[in-house]
């Protein structure tokens, strides 16, 4: 990779990082009157149109027919399974906490990627990161369980895990299907096909009754669809072809941070000493993993 390659890469890891990190929060917002299928359903369906439109418009193919299976895989998995396990926990979880559970991408690609047939052995200072975050998951969650809200958070902090697992394996199989076609038009159809998946699962859940439009909702869906999804994945699609998997995952380190900050700054989520330390326990644990 040239040098100007590998800038655009690192520029493109950055903007993943500030940009999800803002999507945390306005997940939330969104929420407040739009069901959750049918948040991810209008975010990425709206994205991938408008992108695939776009491409269109200034004459670039599409991707031949023959690749839109394993796309549309990718798409589940990343879009709705990934996403959607984010936006079902944030119904329940406060959006800086939501992040700070997603942060066990890294390892959670990390496994994938050994299971795979990775190289990288399964060292002790991996098997003490494993110990540690999940310790740290575990001060996490273990008050609000402990108060009755048991079945309720388990429900959500199994969906961020959920999401983890759909993130790494669609990563992964993204990472390793060798292709000439544009990153970006590829991104665009797996944002499309993943958001309609979403919308059939609203459809499903009749989720369409209870569909409500404010100011703030609707600014916050607007938001996630430009910013999260148009700019974001496709900085993280680009991102994902022209570095490597563990480099890319460390994105989830910044996340939380950023969605702690304006989660407590904006939205008034708790704060305490518990939560820092149980973050910085997370965080520890897959930096141990990560090397």
């Amino acid at each position: 990779m040239t040098t100007r390659a590998s800038v655009r890469a690192y520029a493109a890891w950055v903007a993943v990082c500030l940009l999800w990190g803002t999507t945390y929060l306005a997940i939330r917002v969104a929420l407040e009157t739009i069901p959750p299928m049918l948040v991810g359903a209008m975010r990425w369906t709206a994205a991938g149109a408008m992108l695939l439109a776009g491409f269109s418009a200034l004459g670039e193919p599409l991707p031949a027919l023959r690749h839109w299976p394993m796309l549309t895989l990718l798409g589940v998995l990343l879009i709705g399974f990934g996403n959607g396990g984010v936006v079902w926990a944030e119904q329940t979880l406060p959006s800086g906490l939501t992040a700070l559970l997603v942060a066990t991408v890294p390892f959670w690609m990390i496994g994938i990627e050994w299971a795979s047939g990775a190289r990288d052995r399964l060292t002790l200072r991996r098997i003490v990161g494993l110990l540690v975050g999940f310790l740290g998951i575990l001060l996490l969650v273990w008050p609000e369980l402990q108060l009755g809200d048991g079945p309720t958070v388990s429900v959500a902090v199994a969906a961020t895990q959920l999401a983890c697992l759909g993130w790494a394996i669609g990563s992964t199989l993204a990472r390793r299907r060798s292709s000439s076609e544009n990153v970006l038009v590829t991104a665009a159809v797996q944002m499309f096909c993943g958001g309609l998946v979403m919308l059939a699962l609203g459809l499903l859940r009749g989720e369409w009754a209870h569909l409500a439009f404010t100011a703030r909702s609707g600014g916050a869906l607007a938001y996630l669809a430009v910013f999260g999804s148009i700019a974001g994945f496709s900085a993280y699609a680009y991102a994902l072809k022209h570095l490597p998997v563990a480099t890319v995952s460390l994105y989830a380190y910044v996340n939380p941070v950023i969605a702690v900050v304006l989660g407590t700054m904006m939205a008034g989520e708790p704060w305490s000493p518990r939560l820092a330390v149980a973050g910085a326990a997370v965080l520890a644990g897959m930096a141990l993993v990560r090397k």
